[in-house]
């Protein structure tokens, strides 16, 4: 008989050790992906200057931000801050911004995230393509948001600073 205080553990493979050994995976695909999002904004954006750049470059953030929105809702999970992991997309985003409402770097990110999702779908205007200006104008929520340079860079530091609380975090 097991008493209460003991931890046990239904699949025999999935110990302490398993459980840090998954908590560093998915850490390093963010930071992989992290790696890869820097290299499209510091130097295929500068050589290239197009605008399919920039959408590789938003897609890249937002797988980022989905391996890092499922490790914040297994340790939400295990803090007991959650009873469940929910399977939709849209749930799992309204759970995390219910749970870290105080946490300004989440709340950042997930809305950060919510515009790259609106953004795959929305109508787009190419600008200055292949010059020093290159301008992606995205129609989100009735007017445009143009996304250059600067703005791509404001990005990343928002999610930098995610990446950094996140580590804490966890």
């Amino acid at each position: 008989m097991v008493s209460k205080k003991q931890k046990v553990f239904i699949y025999p493979l999935l110990d302490k050790s398993c459980v840090y050994l998954m908590f560093n995976l998915s850490m390093e695909r963010v930071i992989q992906e992290k790696i890869s999002a820097d290299h499209l904004l510091y130097v295929s954006l500068k050589y290239t200057k197009t605008c399919d750049v920039i959408l590789n470059l938003i897609t890249r953030w937002r797988s980022m931000i989905e391996i890092a929105m499922d490790r914040l809702l297994q340790k939400a999970k295990s803090k007991r801050l959650i009873s469940s992991i929910p399977a939709a997309p849209k749930v799992k985003l309204e759970v995390l911004k219910k749970t870290f409402a105080k946490t300004s770097e989440i709340m950042e990110t997930l809305n950060l995230y919510e515009f790259f999702k609106r953004a795959e779908n929305a109508q787009k205007i190419r600008e200055n393509e292949f010059r020093k200006n290159v301008n992606l104008k995205i129609f989100d929520k009735g007017d445009y948001v143009n996304v250059d340079l600067d703005k791509l860079k404001e990005y990343s530091q928002i999610l930098e600073r995610f990446i950094s609380h996140l580590k804490q975090f966890l």
